[in-house]
């Protein structure tokens, strides 16, 4: 009799990841949420099969880049047309459009497939902390992937509740 756990819904099951930017290098950041996003992180782990897990970046307006990235980085687009190349320094995009700087980090960190817009649609991306109500969903923390001691799955809670919990070790409803 064979003791193997199969490819079960429970071992595919995604989580909702969050990611605080602040003071993050963009690089390692992108790196660490592309292999959330496909999936590395799982023992199931399949190149073929899209097992990845959601992830909420809040703060992307804090993220900050090494070297003299931040006066050299230009993103780039073109519209098709003779001419229409447009560039946009890393500054610009900053004050702009902080979340396109870290969706497009990680777009570039993703393999070039099928599955990469896909994956590409389980991230969530926020300038500011606050999240809505996609905070609820959140429950396993970045850092060590656990749990406060005393979650309750009963009472709805945010993201922040659970920061507060896990370091006070109590279950207050703010």
């Amino acid at each position: 009799m064979s003791q193997a756990v199969g490819n079960t819904a429970l071992a595919y099951a995604r989580v909702w990841h969050h990611v605080d930017a602040t003071d993050r290098v963009l690089g390692k950041l992108a790196e660490r949420i592309a292999l959330v996003l496909m999936g590395k992180h799982k023992p199931i782990y399949d190149p073929s099969v899209d097992c990845g897990d959601y992830v909420i970046v809040t703060n992307s307006r804090k993220v900050k880049v090494t070297g003299r990235k931040d006066q050299q980085l230009l993103y780039r687009k073109h519209s098709m047309y003779p001419g229409g190349l447009k560039e946009t320094p890393y500054r610009d995009m900053m004050e702009k459009k902080p979340d396109e700087i870290i969706r497009h980090a990680v777009a570039g960190m993703l393999p070039k497939n099928k599955l990469r817009d896909r994956r590409l649609e389980r991230l969530r991306i926020f300038p500011q902390y606050h999240m809505g109500v996609q905070g609820a969903n959140v429950l396993k923390s970045w850092h060590d992937g656990t749990l406060p001691p005393d979650y309750d799955p009963t009472k709805p809670v945010t993201s922040m509740t659970l920061q507060q919990n896990w370091r006070t070790g109590s279950q207050k409803q703010s």
